[in-house]
């Protein structure tokens, strides 16, 4: 017989003392305060009236106002307006109803990625997901990067602004720098800067309108007369302009951005006093609510804006040096209004701009803890919010550094990201309504967005390639970390059934003695070869009680859970069986309980194992079982550093 030995550590005081150790205890407590907890579905951060929340979602969404109506010119020229409608038309008729079922099935803002999840079983599943978060990861972080990117390039281009500042990547720096410190502040500081944002762009922008409206009907009334003239001149007929304007609709479908990150900060939405946890009508409500006002806001503004634009703005203004490129309604604001105002409207646009990535920060703070630590994917403090936004900020000075801060480089990667996602969110909800009359709608819907999916990567490949480095990159860190955390105790709860604890409590006084046992037949002359060879190997007493333990492997890409432990007899032996993720995992969470519960050190007795031991460890990896003995000990060392208190593990 031989004994897997526990050697003598030496023990670590809890606070070594000095000067500084209480304030590092408090900063650590700070910057760790705020983690999820692993039993409950949501957030400790407090929840907010849903137009609040919306303004945090509209800083991205609303923001495309500063550069979608050039990108609609310059893809359609002065069939503009009308392919703005067909980006209405799809806002409101397609992209609204897909995501209002989205939140429908995902009321905690795992979005479609759970709803997808659930139509692949095991490793399958978590694979799926942590491609799908991939995609997730490149649209937000390339939010983020991107509207600092093009904050940076709008004040750049003021004629206001000295040339010292011209240091784009720098600047974008800095500007990611004050984002990041916003969230590590917190949510409320957070929204409390949106609403402010929101209405003041907004209101910028509905007088701009107005007066660009004016200046259309009282001063340039010749100009809709020579639209519709060249419109007819180019297409020839409504139907030819029509056709045309579905075909251009991928080059302007970034103004659908916005409808990811409204389902994934739900969480932050304030329900009704008596919602159900697990089905929260009141915030699944205000979600809609939510959704409904962003897209209606959001297509009166696109329409009148391309309307004014298209109109007003000579045709050359918008090229690549000219007044208008990527500032058109900057332009109209300074042309209209004055410098004043058109200052004023400069700064709006900047601010807005640079904060779009906290709806895309949020949206991130609220999937990544949802998935990737319970998988066992990321560290345990990927649960608290301030550590992910220090990593998230510095993932997007690592991107600005390599995109040099330019926002025409970044625009592939983030359609890619934003397509993919609301692809996959249409496809989710037509497969969950296959069974109802709606069915061929969202089968539609789901056509319209791979359509523009295809046509996105088919003209910018570079996009699709950027979103793989991400996917890529986050798949080997996520099962990188599954290793590494593989001998983690992974079991939240042990329980045992009224028959299991009446065999424990039948060993008293004796010490709790367990054979580890694989069972074949569970017959009775099973058990009793195996008493007496682990009696025999391990040099028991025969009059002291044992008792079996049978771990039977549950699904094995499941990183943690509860245990429940059954009691069975099988003739005169007594058997505690379970299954479990990880059976060694298991083991060690159920001794533990024995200690705590008899407060007696339980011992478990294994045979050794035969086959090669690299074999035996990939299969502990990816099927939860493997050399048990030696992976149940380290399990233990891990978790009670002190040899002393540890149950004691027999090889024989």
């Amino acid at each position: 017989m031989s004994v897997v030995p526990d050697a003598p550590e030496k023990s670590v005081p809890e606070d070594a003392g000095g000067p500084t150790s209480s304030g590092w205890r408090g900063l650590g407590r700070w910057f760790l305060g705020d983690e999820l907890d692993p039993a409950s579905a949501h957030h400790p951060h407090h929840t907010y009236p849903w137009w609040q929340v919306m303004c945090l979602t509209g800083v991205d969404y609303f923001s495309t106002l500063g550069y979608q109506p050039g990108i609609a010119f310059l893809a359609a020229g002065v069939l503009s307006p009308i392919a703005t409608l067909v980006l209405v038309a799809v806002t409101l008729l397609v992209a609204l109803p897909v995501y209002r079922k989205v939140a429908d099935y995902s009321p905690h803002g795992q979005g479609s990625i759970a709803m997808l999840e659930e139509l692949l079983p095991r490793w399958r599943g978590k694979v799926f997901v942590l491609i799908l978060l991939g995609f997730a990861l490149t649209d937000f972080i390339i939010t983020i990067t991107l509207s600092a990117a093009d904050a940076t390039a709008h004040i750049i281009e003021n004629p206001l602004v000295p040339h010292a500042f011209d240091h784009p990547v720098a600047l974008t720096l800095f500007l990611l720098t004050i984002l990041g410190a916003v969230f590590l502040r917190g949510f409320r500081e957070a929204i409390g800067l949106a609403v402010v944002i929101v209405a003041l762009y907004l209101s910028l922008n509905v007088i701009l309108l107005g007066v660009a409206f004016y200046q259309l009907f009282a001063h340039h009334v010749d100009a809709f007369p020579q639209w519709r003239t060249a419109l007819f001149a180019s297409y020839g007929s409504p139907w030819g302009m029509l056709g045309v304007a579905v075909i251009l609709f991928p080059k302007l479908a970034l103004g659908l951005s916005g409808f990811e990150t409204g389902v994934a900060v739900m969480p932050l939405l304030r329900g009704d006093a008596g919602d159900d946890p697990k089905r929260p009508q009141g915030r699944i409500r205000n979600a809609k609510k939510l959704l409904l006002a962003a897209a209606v806001i959001m297509s009166f503004f696109l329409v009148g804006s391309s309307i004014v634009t298209t109109l007003l703005i000579p045709a050359h203004e918008f090229q690549k040096g000219g007044e208008a490129n990527g500032r058109a309604l900057a332009y109209l604001a300074h042309l209209f209004l004055g410098e004043g105002f058109g200052t004023l409207y400069d700064v709006s646009t900047i601010v807005i701009l640079w904060f779009a990535g906290s709806s895309a920060m949020a949206g991130l703070l609220n999937l990544v803890p949802r998935y990737l630590p319970p998988y066992g994917m990321a560290p345990e403090w990927a649960r608290a919010t301030r550590p992910l936004v220090v990593v998230f900020t510095l993932v997007a000075f690592l991107v600005t550094a390599i995109f040099r801060a330019d926002v025409d480089a970044q625009g592939g990667a983030y359609a890619t990201g934003v397509l993919f996602l609301m692809t996959s969110a249409s496809v989710a909800v037509t497969i969950a309504q296959w069974n109802t009359r709606g069915r061929i709608a969202y089968l539609l819907m789901t056509v319209v967005f791979a359509f523009t999916l295809y046509e996105n990567v088919r003209h910018r490949p570079e996009g699709i390639r950027i979103a793989s480095i991400f996917v890529v990159s986050i798949v080997a860190a996520s099962l990188a970390s599954r290793v590494i955390r593989s001998t983690e105790l992974r079991i939240s709860k042990v329980s045992l059934s009224a028959r299991a604890e009446a065999f424990i409590d039948a060993m008293a006084p004796h010490d709790v003695r367990i054979i580890a046992h694989r069972p074949d037949k569970h017959t009775v002359e099973e058990y009793d070869k195996k008493e007496v060879q682990a009696r025999d190997d391990h040099s028991l007493d025969q009059g002291e009680p044992v008792v079996f333990l049978e771990v039977g492997p549950a699904d094995a890409s499941e990183f943690t859970g509860e245990l429940h432990v059954d009691g069975v007899e099988v003739g005169r032996h007594r058997i505690l069986r379970c299954t479990s993720a990880a059976v060694p995992n298991a083991i060690a969470a159920l001794l533990i309980n024995l200690r705590d519960r008899t407060r007696r050190i339980p011992h478990a007795y294994f045979g050794w194992t035969e086959g090669n031991p690299v074999t035996y460890v990939l299969k502990y990896l990816a099927l939860g079982e493997g050399d048990t003995a030696p992976v149940t000990r380290e399990v233990l060392r891990k978790t009670i550093p002190n040899p002393l208190d540890r149950p004691r593990i027999h090889v024989g």
